[in-house]
């Protein structure tokens, strides 16, 4: 959680405790975490906001399967960024 700001922050249920939520809700962003089955006191959250968590998971999935970003063979935190960059638009693209 470093220096951008978010609106909404989508995590699984691991992520539902109180501590989390309320630091969550001291930066201003609203937690879209589902409750744990066992919680006493049931949280509701946007369930539309939620789904859009599968395409977050699925793209770090897609770019896991370059050998490049897999391995981290980049040097430099400048070098990997571009790689990713570059692998993020051939996903784009379909290529």
């Amino acid at each position: 959680m470093g220096g951008d700001k978010s609106e909404y922050l989508l995590a699984d249920r691991a992520y539902d405790s109180n501590e989390f939520r309320e630091e969550l809700a001291k930066r201003g962003v609203e937690a879209v975490i589902p409750s744990k089955k066992n919680r006493i006191l049931f949280i509701e959250h946007d369930a539309h906001i939620y789904k859009e968590r599968n395409h977050i998971e699925r793209f770090f999935n897609r770019i896991k399967g370059f050998r490049r970003i897999a391995t981290r063979y980049d040097k430099t935190a400048a070098m990997f960024l571009g790689a990713l960059t570059v692998i993020s638009i051939f996903l784009w693209l379909k290529l």
